[in-house]
């Protein structure tokens, strides 16, 4: 799908195409740095999925906001998380209806792209 973006006064054409769980984008993303340690307070990011539906990081970037919570019942659609990347707040919402069974990060976690940032059965 092609979007038309304004920032800053300047008109972007993007096209945003979409993938299945697990696939990573890289084209016109800047990949973290592997070898860059956790920041403190954040918790390891790459973790089995319990028998679940895995939500995972579709970008680098940093957690502003976990809105869910072990045991929370969530539709499709519904918001998760709200992550920074690139300057701007993207909400990470569920693809599945189901409960939460573990959340893997914490606010100020910073996330490479693919993490597994919530398991939903």
């Amino acid at each position: 799908m092609k979007y038309l973006v304004k920032l800053n006064g300047k008109n972007y054409e993007v096209e945003v195409e979409k993938v299945g769980v697990g696939e990573k984008v890289s084209r016109g993303i800047e990949e973290a740095n592997p070898s860059k340690e956790l920041e403190k307070g954040s918790l390891p990011k790459k973790v089995t999925n319990h028998g679940g539906h895995n939500i995972v990081t579709p970008m680098p970037g940093t957690v502003l906001d976990v809105r869910v919570s072990s045991g929370d019942v969530v539709k499709e659609g519904d918001v998760l998380f709200v992550l920074e990347a690139m300057k701007m707040e993207n909400e990470i919402v569920s693809d599945v209806s189901g409960t939460v069974k573990c959340i893997n990060v914490t606010k100020g976690s910073v996330l490479s792209n693919g993490d597994i940032m919530a398991v939903i059965a």
